[in-house]
């Protein structure tokens, strides 16, 4: 196991669930990359890291200058203003290129439809099978069908923990050809059954799974940025009587 303290780690892409535990208070500010970013920022080898996490130093970056951004006491959104002035440096510093546009094309894809198949997904988008293969590996760190079969299995296990648009329910379970094969991407992704994963509290899972879900939502242009989930209470409506 590793153990980290109050300093900045890279996660890169993951195949199946790592267990993390955490112990005390704490606090996080995160930042998620899409797809394809590290190849046009000349970042790491993503295929590399694979089910690994890595601290700042070892990708070349100063942690202790990075973690001077994070003054004790600062509000989150200081915090969060303190993390996008330095990112935009460093990507204006690396060029500010954009990911490959068959990338984000297959990113959204993952989103609206992970049943698509890959050959299907090439023939449309012009793009040779053997080619495509490369760049989703590139820039997914995994291959096309993975990445796909990840997403489905993922958008399912945000509905279970409710923190995915119930609307979608139906459209949700009809992904799976019955219930064994929901059993077995469940098994293979996080370790347990689907009604395991349900009864077992995962407190930061969740959080990630909400998070990607409101990406997921704000890629296929569904909710506004930064707008209320349709798996979020709205605000409490204060009513007034006027004198």
């Amino acid at each position: 196991p590793f153990y980290y303290s109050r300093t900045p780690v890279f996660f890169g892409p993951h195949s199946r669930r790592m267990p993390g535990s955490v112990r005390g208070d704490f606090a996080t500010v995160a930042l998620s990359l899409v797809p394809g970013a590290c190849h046009a920022l000349s970042g790491p080898d993503v295929p590399g890291l694979i089910d690994r996490l890595i601290p700042f130093d070892d990708l070349g970056f100063d942690s202790a200058q990075v973690m001077e951004l994070f003054a004790d006491g600062a509000s989150k959104t200081e915090w969060m203003d303190a993390l996008e002035i330095y990112m935009r440096a460093v990507i204006k510093a690396r060029g500010m290129a954009h990911p490959d546009p068959i990338t984000q094309r297959f990113d959204e894809i993952a989103f609206a439809n992970p049943n698509t198949k890959v050959n299907e997904f090439a023939k449309a988008n012009g793009i040779e099978p053997k080619r495509l293969e490369r760049v989703i590996k590139r820039d997914f760190g995994l291959p096309p069908k993975q990445v796909l079969r990840r997403a489905r299995a993922l958008d399912m296990a945000a509905h279970l923990k409710g923190v995915a648009d119930a609307s979608e329910a139906d459209e949700l379970a009809l992904r799976y050809f019955d219930q064994s094969h929901l059993n077995r991407d469940f098994v293979d992704l996080f370790g347990m059954t689907p009604t395991q994963f349900v009864r077992t509290p995962q407190p930061l899972m969740t959080l990630t799974l909400e998070h990607r879900q409101a990406r997921r939502l704000e890629v296929l242009k569904r909710v506004e940025p930064d707008a209320i989930m349709p798996w979020q209470e709205p605000p409490e409506r204060v009513s007034r009587t006027e004198s």
